[in-house]
């Protein structure tokens, strides 16, 4: 079991750095003058989707640790 949940986090912790670095890009491509009728630039969207998915894969992640680390202790 402890072995899946290492795979596990390890597999959820890429998955962080892979939302932190399409979000980057996405703001590093942001293009000022691309805006929407309300103004927003288009490149905005993309990014909250990108931030949103790395606070989700970050959750994940912390909690697969504390069931390791509850996992561990009860052996």
């Amino acid at each position: 079991m402890g072995y899946i949940l290492i795979i596990g986090i390890i597999l959820a912790a890429g998955a962080v750095v892979f939302a932190l670095v399409r979000g980057l890009h996405a703001f590093a491509n942001m293009d000022v003058n691309d805006v929407d009728e309300n103004g927003i630039p288009k490149g905005l969207e993309k990014q909250n989707g990108m931030m949103f998915a790395r606070v989700k894969w970050q959750a994940i992640t912390v909690i697969m640790i504390a069931a390791l680390l509850l996992f561990a202790s009860g052996k």
